[in-house]
Parts: structure tokens; sequence; C-alpha cells
């Protein structure tokens, strides 16, 4: 999330009782979870586990829970409970903000886009051209929807990441992490029906230009999918894991959470994406293999008892 105008280090500081160490005049332009900063971005860390992802990442500003010598270009907040002070900051510059109509006064509609009965469009959505929103359709706050792009009936786009921060020594184990970011959606994409798309938790979630999507698709917070993919009915697509163009995931293929997909890479359907996988190959089965290797395997598992008695033949 960006700051509407950059905030200088000092009242950051003063607002979530930090101390502070470094750079006491530089300016935040935005807080970002860790998977998704940039300079001049704000970040927090609480586990001794990733203090050194954090403090080498491209973040400006680390709000952290112990004292650490402070990188060169970089600006430390100490506090006791960094989880507690990101939740302030954002909430401070990304409110909940309640919307009372179906469809928000500050919601855009473009050119010969039609919107159906019973569709609900939150704060400050935007709406291109020549779109087609089927009825029951829910847009969540701040959600960017392109040109010539349909989406099919009983679909959620925007609703908060599934995303919590675990402390067993609370009596709430799972804290949610307020959801800040956006869902963006360019042009020519299709929706199917009764799909949900999570915003990005303090970015966004991209659907790019041309890309399809089948019916009951769950596509997680952050992810980012390329350009004329053709995702199929079921699949479920973990947060913060980028597809490259030209992808296509057949029925009920699962994929992990930060991982790549490289361009017109294939996966089979139930196929289990574990991880990073390159593109322009088909892959098949639990976790992936490429699908003609995996095709052998399983042409050679179906003739053992063949063989078997073939070597029994021999050996007597």
């Amino acid at each position: 999330m960006q700051f509407p105008s950059p905030v200088s280090a000092t009242w950051i500081a003063d607002f979530i009782n930090a101390k502070i160490s470094g750079d006491e005049n530089s300016l935040a332009a935005g807080i970002n979870e860790i998977h998704k900063v940039k300079s001049g971005d704000i970040v927090f860390v609480d586990h001794p586990k990733y203090y050194d992802a954090c403090l080498n990442s491209a973040a400006t500003f680390i709000i952290i829970n112990a004292d650490k010598e402070v990188p060169k270009g970089k600006t430390l907040f100490v506090v006791e409970d960094p989880f507690e002070a990101y939740l302030k900051i954002v909430n401070q510059f990304k409110p909940f903000s309640a919307s009372e109509k179906m469809i928000s006064d500050s919601t855009s509609v473009g050119r010969n886009s039609v919107i159906m009965p019973n569709v609900f469009l939150g704060n400050n959505v935007i709406v291109g051209d020549n779109c087609v929103i089927h009825p029951n359709v829910t847009i969540y706050d701040d959600c960017v929807i392109g040109n010539s792009v349909e989406i099919h009936s009983g679909t959620v786009i925007g609703s908060d990441a599934f995303y919590f921060n675990t402390k067993k020594s609370r009596e709430n184990w799972y804290k949610k992490m307020q959801s800040c970011g956006q869902v963006i959606i360019h042009d020519y994409v299709e929706i199917g029906a009764n799909c949900t798309l999570d915003r990005g938790v303090s970015d966004s979630t991209i659907i790019g230009s041309g890309t399809k999507l089948d019916n009951l698709v769950h596509v997680g917070h952050d992810v980012v999918i390329g350009k004329n993919c053709l995702i199929a009915a079921q699949v479920g697509i973990a947060g913060g894991t980028i597809l490259g163009d030209g992808v296509t995931l057949w029925g009920q293929v699962g994929v992990n959470k930060t991982i790549t997909i490289g361009d017109n890479a294939v996966v089979m359907g139930q196929g289990g994406v574990t991880s990073s996988i390159d593109g322009n190959k088909t892959y098949w089965g639990t976790p992936i293999q490429e699908f003609y290797a995996k095709r052998k395997e399983l042409v050679l598992i179906k003739r053992l008892p063949e063989i078997w008695e073939k070597v029994k033949s021999l050996t007597n």
C-alpha cells in the first residue's frame, strides 16, 4: 500500500511509539509485507528467523522487536510488538469504510458496460468500457476492472487475504493481517461463475490481459497471473505465486504459495505444483513431473507383473 504522500520517519516513530535507529530524516512511501517490499516501503518482522531477510530486503524501513545493527540507508523502528504496529499504520491510512449502497457513489463504470441486477460494487471500484458484470457478482473496495471484461454470476473479487499472524502465547492464536491491497484485472479477461479472487495483503493481485478463468477457481492474495493464461475449474492458487504468460492449469490443479510457473507451462488435471517449474513444458502428477516421463513410469508400473513373470521363467 502506498501512502497518499510520503510520511516522515519521525512521525511514524511517534505514531507507533517506537525507538528509531538510522536515518531519522527519511520519508516512507508506503507499507508492504516482505514478499512485495520495494525501496521506500515499511516492513515488519517479529521473529528472529526472519530478521536477516527483512534487514536485507528492499525495504527502507523495518519495524522490529530487537535492537540490531542498522544496514546502510535503512531506518529501524524498535517496538515490543511489530505486528500491532503494522496494523496501526494500515488502519490509519486504510481504515474500513462501509458501503451502504449496492453500487457505491464513488464507483466509476465505463462506456457501454452492463451491470446486471444484484451486483455489488464497493467504494472506489473502477470498471472499464464494454464490460459485462453478471448478476450476484461482488466486487469489493478499490478493485480495478479493465476494458471488455466479463465476470459471471456468484464471483467475489477483492475478499481479504487468508493471512494470519500466529502466536500461541495469546488467546487468539491466529490474528488477521489486515488486507489493504487490491485486485487489478486487465483487458479481455473472462472470469467464470463462483470464482474467488483475494485482494493483496498490501499490494495487488493481478490478472493479465486475455486470461480466462473457468468456474470455481480460487486465486489467493498477491498472485500475479500473466497474459493469455487458461485456468480450468476448481484450480486453487496460493498466495504470492507468479504465473507467466500463456500458462495452462487444467482442472483441480493445486499450486503452492510464493512459487513461479514459467511461460507456456501446462499442468495436467489434478496436478500438485509444490515448487517453481520451468516454462514450455507439460507436467503431471503430485508432486508434478514432466508429463512424458510420468507416463512412461506408469506404463512400466502396469507391466511389472508381466516383467516379473519373465524374470521368474529365466531363473527357473
